[in-house]
């Protein structure tokens, strides 16, 4: 296995990723992490903190004096977890399976714990939408719906948190359609 499948599998694991969602665009330690992922057992967190550290993933951005120890506060390079074209290009159709279903997995995970959150949901006030739809596009106007939508977002992946935000997760698959019907 090559370096570069190690750091997509690193990040790929579901209390990993959940750990650098928290994280994007925040700076928190070990503890703050421990209140926000209540369900994952602290030495699990802990160890998944650290692996990730180790790999450059996560970075150190202060240490502080608490009770005669030293506490990290951690924040996470996007940079870091993005993977290439290149990088992308050498994986197996087996990689790419595992890494999808590992994806999706996280998706379920987001979306079991939504909807374990509270006894009465509500969909519409809280923005959940789901959604598959075909689009017959040239690899132009795929391209063109892929800069529009960059740009979309850009403005929006800065913000931090507030009182008045709520985080919310954005996950996007496109693929062609290879059916009889998608041609």
């Amino acid at each position: 296995m090559t370096v570069k499948k190690t750091k997509v599998d690193l990040i790929l694991h579901p209390v990993r990723m959940r750990i650098l969602m928290a994280l994007s665009g925040n700076q928190k330690t070990s503890q703050q992490l421990a209140d926000d992922l209540r369900d994952v057992p602290q030495a699990t967190l802990y160890r998944h903190i650290n692996r990730l550290a180790k790999a450059g993933i996560l970075q150190v951005v202060e240490e502080r004096p608490v009770r005669g120890t030293v506490e990290k506060v951690y924040t996470v390079d996007t940079r870091t977890t993005m993977l290439s074209a290149e990088d992308i290009a050498n994986f197996s159709k087996d990689d790419h399976m595992r890494y999808f279903i590992a994806f999706v997995a996280t998706l379920l995970d987001d979306f079991s714990r939504y909807l374990q959150h509270s006894e009465r949901l509500d969909l519409a006030a809280d923005g959940v939408s789901y959604h598959k739809f075909p689009l017959e596009l040239s690899d132009e106007e795929l391209k063109s719906l892929s800069t529009k939508m960059n740009a979309v977002l850009a403005p929006y992946l800065d913000h931090q948190p507030g009182q008045d935000r709520r985080r919310r997760i954005f996950s996007s698959i496109v693929m062609p359609d290879v059916s009889e019907t998608g041609k």
